[in-house]
């Protein structure tokens, strides 16, 4: 007769995983050390997100929403800047747009390749030599990449470069040469981290399936999604003029699968990952038709406020959608802001993906679903 025990499990904090940060705690009810029942339990680290917005100017607000992605952080300032653009009838300078779009592309390599190497690493270790070689290729094509954002930004993790109304400062001289010659690194580290996951025996293949309708069911979104066959992805179907452009050209091309299971998850992202290389590399030669010194931001006053009403904008982010739905009154700040994070519907689809897992094999399930904490809890 099996014994049914229920413990709280997350994974150690020593593990360097980006996934392991913040301790995202799994309820399980598990007999003969296999789940049959798992439920998330969110908020270890909620810092009240939210309710901060409502405490902050316009301008300020930025700053907050880089914070809890801090793998997408850039598309997260992103999407509220969009909404508040909207709210205000500002029409973005075209290059402007175009440098957004290369940030947003260049900033979902950097959370791929950290993320496909990681994996890679917790899952092989030093048993496997032949797996840090692939392991090294990824973490030097994310610091190229990283280079080349600190070089804009003077940062590495939080750009802070978007800005009402466009960008707070144009790219240094240089700059897109300096871009351009970090993407051959990346298409050769997709290429190798893909060829490493499809022929080292991981244990992923048949890990933690969900379901297509699971992933609706849990409003799943990202690669997560894509996984398991819900193609949806905002870029594509929704494509702003930069977008349609890149669609035009065959630069940005879907990526789904049906299987739904860790191993596709992880191949998903390989593949996004050489996508998004190949948009980076078509907004290169776009910007490199404009004239120098063509406006990236447009003249506001010190004071902004938004007139009565609400709105809602979403961004594709790294690991999911990323909505903001906001409520003006009039004043200076928002009077409601609420945060739909891509991860926390990720997480919430491992109930439906675990069950079947074994205690053994839950660190590497939890690594497919793209989690992070800050994330989950805002």
């Amino acid at each position: 007769m099996n014994t049914m025990e229920r413990i709280r499990w997350e994974l150690p904090r020593s593990n360097r995983h980006p996934a392991a940060a913040g301790g995202l705690m799994l309820e399980l009810e598990v007999a003969d050390g296999q789940v049959c029942r798992a439920d998330p339990i969110p908020g270890r680290e909620h810092r009240g997100a939210e309710k901060l917005f409502e405490s902050r100017d316009y301008r300020s607000l930025l700053a907050l929403a880089n914070r809890h992605d801090w793998l997408g952080s850039f598309t997260s300032e992103l999407g509220l800047a969009q909404l508040l653009e909207a709210f205000l009838g500002i029409e973005v300078p075209e290059r402007a747009r175009w440098i957004r779009t290369l940030l947003a592309e260049y900033t979902r390599m950097a959370h791929h390749l950290l993320w496909l190497s990681s994996t890679l690493a917790e899952l092989t270790g030093p048993a496997s030599p032949q797996a840090m070689g692939p392991v090294r290729t990824g973490h030097l094509a994310r610091r190229l990449v990283l280079d080349g954002i600190e070089s804009y930004s003077g940062t590495r993790m939080h750009p802070m470069l978007v800005a009402i109304g466009g960008l707070r400062a144009d790219y240094p001289d240089g700059w897109l040469h300096e871009v351009q010659r970090s993407l051959p690194p990346v298409l050769d580290a997709a290429a190798v981290l893909r060829e490493t996951y499809l022929a080292e025996d991981l244990g992923l293949t048949g890990l933690a399936p969900l379901s297509r309708s699971a992933a609706w069911d849990y409003s799943t979104s990202g690669p997560v999604a894509r996984a398991s066959g819900v193609g949806f992805d905002l870029r594509l179907d929704r494509p702003d003029e930069c977008y349609q452009a890149l669609i035009d050209a065959g630069s940005l091309r879907r990526v789904e699968s049906t299987a739904g299971d860790a191993q596709t998850r992880l191949l998903v992202l390989t593949e996004q990952l050489a996508v998004s290389a190949d948009c980076v590399r078509q907004c290169t030669e776009v910007l490199a038709e404009f004239d120098d010194g063509e406006p990236v931001n447009v003249d506001l006053p010190r004071s902004i406020r938004l007139p009565e009403g609400h709105g809602y904008a979403e961004t594709e982010n790294p690991g999911g959608i990323n909505g903001w739905y906001l409520v003006s009154r009039g004043g200076t700040h928002p009077y409601r802001v609420k945060l739909r994070t891509g991860s926390y519907n990720n997480a919430a689809a491992m109930a439906a993906a675990l069950p079947g897992t074994t205690l053994e094999q839950l660190p590497a399930a939890v690594f497919s679903f793209l989690l992070l904490a800050g994330d989950v809890d805002k």
